[in-house]
């Protein structure tokens, strides 16, 4: 028996080869990510609250949620588009996390306690 000649390579061969390589790739990268994720579940823990005595105040910050309380009532905390955080009470300082806002809101406190309820505007 004899083996048929080997046709020749020609340019479109090679082009519809590249073609099909390249969208298989493509392909293979659009899915990746939908792949890892099917994977095991992990589970996230929340981040703890973080609570310290700060020149005799209590402070208690939920650096997720960005929820500032100090000796049990609550700061009103802004974020920035810039990812600093400002309070009501010092609100023409920006600071870079809620617990360095929380530290200087109870240096401009001194002694005064946060209002129980924040007055409504409008």
């Amino acid at each position: 028996m004899f083996a048929a000649p080997a046709a020749p390579l020609t340019r479109r061969a090679v082009l519809r080869t590249a073609f099909s390589a390249a969208v298989l790739g493509g392909v293979a990268a659009a899915l990746a990510p939908v792949l890892r994720a099917r994977g095991p579940r992990q589970t996230l823990t929340p981040a703890p609250l973080v609570e310290e005595t700060y020149r005799g105040r209590h402070i208690s910050v939920d650096p997720v949620a960005a929820v500032v309380h100090i000796d049990g009532r609550p700061l009103h905390v802004m974020r920035r588009a810039d990812g600093s955080y400002l309070s009501a009470v010092n609100h023409f300082q920006s600071y870079e996390t809620p617990l360095e806002l929380a530290r200087a809101a109870v240096d401009e406190l001194g002694t005064t306690r946060l209002a129980s309820a924040a007055p409504h505007h409008g």
